[in-house]
């Protein structure tokens, strides 16, 4: 009897077992809530680089191809296996090329001014030997990301690739009915493995298969490493052909916007396949194009919280007094600890420029700022007697509140958000004309002159951001400059 119950212990713990673990998958249908509430309308779009899978001039050689993607503009490449690399010889792109072709390759990219960023999709036989081979060629290439879709399930050989080489994978994914049509298939096979295996996301194939290609790029959040970038004239029809970029049923608005959300550093390649513009699609890229510059918001802008491949870092900046800055290396935001000191941005002056950069409140009573134009290398407080503070504080009087220029000229209006919410500060500064603006309304816009403590100013300087005292945490993120010639 005590065994029968031992055994029946047993029995019922795996039953729980397995159902927790079944329980615990993620799926997709967890995550299109989310999707339904973010209002992908206010997202700021980030200047994602572009770059051309070479499957759009399948018809054409690789030499070919990079004419045609120069003439369009486009600074990145990815090259699929196969594509003839010339009209004079049988070379073909892939591990099979020799050391002399690849240099040739090296060079004509150089010549074009374009770089290769992925290669695939591949494949190879589930061994050491087929992997090694094509690893050893992505890495002569000097490719980021390699993009594949396996036959097999067992990814343990190319686990022990990506941990020797440093080369992220993307999972590719073909239509329903091919292996990788559903993302939890993908997730299923990568979730225990390296982190550097994730997805190469097409959204074309998606919204064939009756996948929202934005609530797909949301389940593989984290994961992402590469995208197949299509629009579609139809959804949830296989048939569907492509279409230029907003004008079919992929929102890529919405798709970009996603992306940005989630600090997405890969680049999207733009694979238009539809066969009757064979040879040479490039008027309905073009359009495309122009739709993705239209809804890009950061275009011509630098990121000064910049990403070093890994994380964000705070390379190029220093910090003056007391205090210190610390940052998410994931997220990109900033924040304060202790004061008074200035945490400026000492790789480059500027000269007339706009900042775009969000903030937020820890405390109703948070004390912070943006300096601007800060003449020389900060090593004393003479500095704030040469330079502009734009101020962060909703607790002071009028000539030193939230949109004020500090000391100097009050905010015409308060329209700040409450604490802990995100605010959006956009400050120029052209010639002696300052205007700032918070969170889409004008709250300043004052020609500079000697005022209160500011003695003089500069024609150019630095940029920096004020941490006050232990009881005014202050956090910024996506901190943008785009200087103005």
């Amino acid at each position: 009897m005590k065994k029968i119950r031992f055994l029946f212990i047993i029995v019922f713990s795996l039953v729980v077992l397995a159902s927790s673990n079944i329980a615990q998958e993620k799926k997709i249908a967890d995550v299109k809530e989310e999707v339904a509430s973010t209002i992908y309308s206010d997202v700021r779009i980030k200047n994602i680089p572009v770059a051309m899978q070479c499957w759009t001039f399948r018809s054409l050689t690789f030499y070919e191809t990079l004419n045609k993607v120069e003439k369009l503009g486009v600074k990145y490449l990815e090259a699929f296996p196969g594509q003839k690399i010339d009209k004079n010889s049988d070379r073909k792109m892939g591990p099979e090329l020799n050391e002399s072709d690849i240099n040739e390759i090296k060079e004509q990219l150089n010549k074009h001014g374009i770089t290769l960023r992925a290669f695939g999709v591949t494949n190879f036989e589930n061994n050491e030997e087929a992997a090694r081979e094509t690893f050893e060629f992505v890495k002569k290439m000097d490719i980021k990301v390699l993009v594949v879709e396996p036959k097999y399930d067992d990814y343990s050989i190319i686990d022990k690739m990506v941990k020797e080489y440093d080369i992220p994978v993307g999972i590719h994914n073909h239509p329903k009915d091919s292996k990788y049509w559903n993302p939890e298939t993908v997730m299923k096979n990568i979730e225990n493995l390296d982190e550097r295996i994730g997805f190469c996301g097409d959204t074309g194939h998606w919204l064939r298969s009756g996948i929202n290609p934005v609530e797909a790029l949301r389940y593989a959040k984290g994961r992402i490493y590469n995208i197949h970038l299509k629009d579609l004239d139809q959804a949830g029809i296989i048939e569907a052909q492509d279409v230029p970029f907003g004008s079919g049923k992929a929102n890529i608005h919405d798709v970009m916007a996603e992306l940005t959300l989630q600090n997405y550093r890969g680049s999207i390649s733009i694979e238009h396949e539809r066969n009757d513009e064979q040879p040479d699609p490039s008027a309905s890229i073009a359009k495309g194009l122009e739709y993705l510059n239209s809804i890009t918001y950061y275009k011509g802008y630098e990121e000064l919280i910049g990403w070093d491949g890994r994380g964000f870092s705070k390379h190029g900046w220093n910090h003056y007094g007391p205090g210190y800055f610390s940052l998410d290396e994931k997220s990109g935001v900033i924040y304060s600890s202790g004061g008074m000191g200035l945490f400026w941005y000492s790789a480059k002056k500027f000269s007339n420029f706009t900042i775009d950069l969000e903030y937020k409140c820890e405390t109703p009573s948070t004390n912070s700022g943006i300096f601007v134009r800060v003449p020389n290398f900060v090593i004393s407080d003479d500095y704030i007697h040469h330079s502009f503070e734009i101020q962060i504080d909703n607790k002071a009087d009028s000539l030193h509140r939230t949109g004020a220029i500090y000391d100097a000229n009050p905010a015409i209006k308060s329209v700040t958000k409450q604490v802990g919410e995100w605010n959006h500060y956009v400050i120029s500064f052209i010639d002696d004309n300052i205007k700032v603006k918070l969170n889409g309304e004008l709250v300043n816009d004052w020609k500079a002159r000697p005022a209160g403590k500011i003695k003089d100013f500069a024609k150019e300087g630095y940029i920096g951001l004020q941490n006050h005292d232990s009881n005014s945490k202050v956090y910024f993120r996506n901190i943008f400059v785009k200087e103005i010639k």
